[in-house]
């Protein structure tokens, strides 16, 4: 019986599904990415727009070359302003990331197991601050930390504070954390929720039934199940943290130094664009390059 050979050929649909993501990454990251680059390495000029093009066409590519500036970044290798606003990124970022870990974790293990019928209500909690604007939440923080804000008049309604006392939090470190908390908590909590849902029950009932405590259950069954969801919701969180500038600009104080507020003021204060494009590649390759150096080895390790 002669035997019937599957086609060779794969369908359009197909490349075109397997093409999409190619095509959304080129045109909304490389494209954007090269054009930064290429302001980064322009010289900085009086003029719409404030620099001037290494680069006009393909036809000169050998110009390109011989055109290209790095001052830019001899500048911020020099300037210990821009070190300081990456580290001072970095940390605020790792310690609001730690944060949202700890109080997210335990909301995330009580949303899994609550039971199946109030989980949906759950996760529309967790999702409804979407519903407002994001910087109407940033504003409404400022109510509530300002001096003479709603904290201060409960902690002075509590008998807590004097009523000459007031709450010393907005325009401080401490205000930052706490808007970058309150916003980017939905971004912890939803991936290890998807994670922690996920894990088989009768894991924990074998690891009981053969003497092993609870507290050690969770760190040798829970938590190395949920990792996935750990390190998925840590980068979600880390990296827009690190170049947040919104929350910063509005709750922190002189003295806070992210690099997102650097990039703004060289962008729109000294309309410096090659600089400021250099800031953001820099900035760009700090969070990229980790990642992918992290996905590698998880690859070799699979």
């Amino acid at each position: 019986m002669a035997e019937i050979s599957a086609p060779t050929h794969r369908s359009p649909a197909r490349w075109l599904v397997v093409a999409i993501p190619y095509i959304w990454l080129v045109l909304f990251f490389a494209a954007p990415f090269f054009i930064i680059l290429k302001i980064s390495l322009s010289d900085t000029a009086i003029a719409m727009p404030p620099y001037t093009p290494v680069f006009q066409g393909f036809g000169d590519i050998g110009s390109f070359f011989g055109g290209l500036d790095l001052d830019n970044y001899s500048f911020l290798a020099e300037d210990p302003l821009y070190l300081d606003a990456y580290l001072s990124s970095l940390r605020i970022a790792f310690i609001s990331t730690l944060l949202l870990l700890l109080i997210g974790y335990p909301m995330a293990l009580a949303m899994a197991r609550a039971p199946s019928t109030i989980r949906p209500t759950l996760m529309m909690l967790v999702i409804l601050p979407f519903w407002t604007s994001f910087l109407i939440r940033v504003y409404a923080w400022i109510g509530i930390l300002k001096p003479e804000g709603l904290l201060t008049l409960l902690l002075q309604t509590l008998h807590i504070l004097g009523p000459d006392d007031q709450v010393q939090i907005y325009r401080t470190d401490w205000a930052v954390f706490i808007g970058i908390v309150y916003s980017y908590l939905p971004f912890m909590v939803l991936p290890l929720y998807a994670a922690l849902e996920k894990m088989d029950g009768t894991l924990l009932e074998a690891a009981s039934d053969l003497g092993c405590p609870p507290w050690k259950a969770f760190w040798r069954i829970t938590f190395p199940l949920s990792l996935p969801g750990v390190i998925a919701g840590s980068m979600i969180c880390f990296i827009p943290i690190t170049g947040e500038f919104v929350i910063p600009d509005l709750l922190g104080g002189a003295s806070t130094l992210m690099i997102g507020k650097t990039l703004w003021t060289e962008f729109f204060g000294n309309r410096d664009w090659p600089l400021a494009s250099a800031v953001a590649v820099l900035l760009l390759l700090a969070l990229v390059v980790p990642i992918v150096i992290f996905q590698n080895q998880q690859r070799k390790v699979t």
